[in-house]
């Protein structure tokens, strides 16, 4: 869905959710290659790229298949509950997922990136602190995050 100002969604700008789900099976199958990540999601199901690349679309102003058909918020963040994540872990998730973005060329114009990134960021970090618990007293119908350009206004076009 594109703005008023025809200022595309990231998810648009991206290229849509062939890139995403791209992205998160190119992104696993390095994670399952990393010695310090692979015993964490050695045990994920074959569905997981999938279910991550629809969150992360979704969350990026894509069409909701996470929330209507595979989860919510509230269940993505359980799904984090007790794992015991370390910031040594989230930086690493963090550099083969930016490997990864760039490996398969998407979008590096400045404003993309922050965004992404940003992202990223603020995602990863909010995972290693609930997976230091065991209970998140969030409510059910807890609201999908939606994340946009920020404060730059749209796209870097040179």
């Amino acid at each position: 869905m594109t703005t008023e100002k025809n200022i595309p969604t990231l998810y648009e700008w991206a290229g849509g959710m062939p890139v995403f789900e791209k992205l998160m099976t190119a992104f696993y199958d390095k994670v399952l290659q990393d010695e310090l990540l692979e015993p964490v999601f050695k045990h994920m199901s074959p569905e997981h790229q999938r279910h991550v690349a629809h969150f992360i679309a979704e969350v990026f102003g894509g069409p909701k298949m996470y929330s209507t058909a595979e989860g919510s918020h509230f269940k993505m963040i359980q799904k984090h509950l007790g794992k015991h994540l370390t910031e040594q872990h989230r930086k690493r998730w963090v550099q083969l997922l930016i490997e990864t973005a760039d490996t398969l060329q998407l979008p590096d114009d400045p404003e993309f990136r922050s965004a992404f990134v940003a992202y990223i960021e603020w995602g990863t970090r909010i995972a290693v602190i609930n997976s230091q618990e065991t209970a998140v007293p969030l409510q059910p119908d807890e609201p999908m995050p939606k994340w946009g350009w920020g404060e730059p206004g749209g796209p870097y076009i040179p």
